[in-house]
């Protein structure tokens, strides 16, 4: 068997007791994910100047630092970093002035498109493809109306959309092209940084993400007025102690969780390679079992492994719920990533499309999907477990 390799000192899957001369052992949870957690030493040094300079929001030293080397690690031309990747979207969607209706995926997290809500936007969702989990260009197509502006499309499980498709549909219909990429850092294609697309992009870094700063988020964008004007949404809209040219809001992040990020980006290469070897050994150990499919691995120049969905094809919900309840009876807990669709939530009932007999795929991949636990630390023992523990069940 392959051992992922650790960056962290290892930790052990059981802790043994002793109790009136008998010894037992009791087996930790293992989570659907980590977050990466660099050398606290490493970290103590940026602390140490934030204290010293004084300085802890308001685009200090380390937020300039942390954006200028983001946008080098991408490979992309401008980077506006924010309090969390929700606020990405809102700053995103809100410097397009958008109105009426925005094309979005229903198989998602609520992020996505609580944020349209929030603006004033009416969600219409379309269908997506059964083979990378994002929007079909041709369901896009078919739910434009004259009120529509803008597609809203997802990175599902860091997947690229179909770009050049949903390019096409904007082209032909004159529509904003904005992606929550809040899955897809460090993702490339042959051309490079999947975050190049569209006319906007938007990452997430939260915890449970790849890259993480325990919150946080940013907007890519691909010219210098364009970021100007996400940096001035995200403060208020202040160009200086007189000035105010944008409604804005405060979307800042402070200088704790830049720092975190530039420290960050020193590991995560690391990192990505240790979910490369998590997912070799799932692909390996549950490709061949009979009813279960794994999420197929993208052909890219570079992926980041940071989900790892498999999809019951056998018995629909039913099973897959069963399977979801006795593993994580077991420890091991799975997410059903995503289920109920975001269709389903009550705020979306009055959404064009919500219903089930114009989300076929997504509703069958919705009623299908386990997340497995990947993370950096996973050792092959838990691996193994994860592994067992399905085995059992598709016995």
């Amino acid at each position: 068997l392959y051992a992922p390799r650790i960056c962290f000192p290892p930790r052990d899957l059981h802790e043994s007791h002793t109790d009136s001369g008998r010894s037992w052992r009791v087996t930790r949870p293992l989570f659907v994910t980590r977050p990466l957690m660099p050398p606290l030493e490493e970290f103590l040094p940026a602390l140490k100047a934030i204290w010293e300079s004084g300085q802890v929001t308001n685009g200090g030293a380390f937020h300039q630092a942390f954006e200028a080397a983001l946008a080098r690690y991408l490979g992309v031309p401008h980077v506006s970093v924010c309090a969390n990747g929700t606020v990405g979207l809102l700053l995103a969607l809100r410097s397009l002035g958008l109105r009426g209706e925005v094309i979005t995926s229903p198989y998602s997290f609520v992020a996505t498109s609580h944020a349209l809500l929030w603006l004033g936007l009416k969600p219409v969702f379309a269908d997506i493809e059964p083979t990378s989990f994002n929007l079909d260009p041709a369901a896009v197509e078919a739910a434009i109306t004259p009120r529509t502006s803008a597609i809203l499309a997802v990175h599902t499980y860091g997947q690229p959309c179909d770009v050049d498709g949903l390019a096409a549909v904007a082209a032909r219909h004159d529509l904003k092209l904005v992606y929550d990429a809040a899955h897809a850092f460090g993702v490339c294609d042959d051309g490079g940084s999947i975050l190049r697309h569209g006319d906007l992009s938007v990452l997430s870094f939260h915890a449970t993400k790849v890259f993480h700063t325990f919150e946080g988020g940013a907007v890519i964008t691909p010219d210098a007025a364009t970021k100007k004007e996400i940096d001035f949404l995200r403060n208020f809209g202040f160009v200086d102690e007189v000035t105010v040219v944008e409604a804005g809001m405060n979307g800042k992040m402070d200088e704790l969780r830049a720092a975190f990020g530039v420290l960050q980006l020193k590991h995560v290469d690391a990192a990505i390679e240790q979910r490369r070897a998590i997912d070799a050994f799932y692909r390996q150990h549950l490709e061949p079992l009979d009813g279960l499919r794994c999420m197929p691995l993208p052909r890219l120049a570079r992926f980041n492994f940071g989900y790892f969905p498999v999809f019951f094809d056998r018995g629909g919900r039913e099973v897959r719920d069963a399977a979801y309840e006795a593993m994580r009876a077991e420890g091991v807990m799975v997410r059903r990533y995503f289920h109920p669709l975001i269709s389903d939530f009550p705020m979306y009932a009055g959404s064009g499309n919500a219903g089930s007999a114009d989300l076929p795929v997504a509703r069958r991949c919705a009623d299908s999907v386990l997340c497995l636990p990947i993370y950096p630390e996973m050792e092959t023992s838990e691996c193994e477990r994860v592994v067992d523990s399905l085995k059992a069940l598709l016995a």
